[in-house]
């Protein structure tokens, strides 16, 4: 899995042995100042089962307590407009849709397709 990193070595030519990667990069004008070119460079490479989920208004600290804490604390962050509770629940239930479905082999719907309950995710087959 892959929240908001950049591959820093590229993924190996043979690929990843058929293991699965969820990748979920951050949205927004941080992010679009910093283009991040790897995610598409190595997507072709990721021979297993792969997603590329992005999540409207969810900027690059999405990822961390800050939105969370700015937002209890009155200062949320003028950059990601998602508020971060709503944030941290959609990065919960992705992440941990993806652990259920490749670790307990328990179905994971919300990873195949948007949901009316997440109409901020976004689904990259390519």
């Amino acid at each position: 899995m892959n929240v908001n990193g950049t591959f820093f070595t590229p993924v190996p030519q043979g690929g990843l042995g058929g293991r699965p990667f969820l990748m979920r990069p951050a949205t927004g004008a941080a992010a679009a100042r910093v283009p991040e070119t790897s995610w598409e460079d190595n997507w072709s490479g990721l021979d297993g089962w792969k997603r590329r989920l992005t999540v409207t208004g969810a900027g690059h600290p999405a990822f961390t307590d800050r939105p969370v804490l700015g937002d209890a604390a009155g200062y949320p962050y003028p950059e990601t407009p998602l508020s971060g509770t709503r944030s941290q629940l959609i990065t919960r239930e992705c992440v941990g849709a993806f652990f259920e479905l490749h670790l307990c082999g328990k179905q994971a719907p919300r990873l195949d397709s948007p949901t009316a309950s997440a109409p901020e995710v976004r689904f990259h087959r390519g």
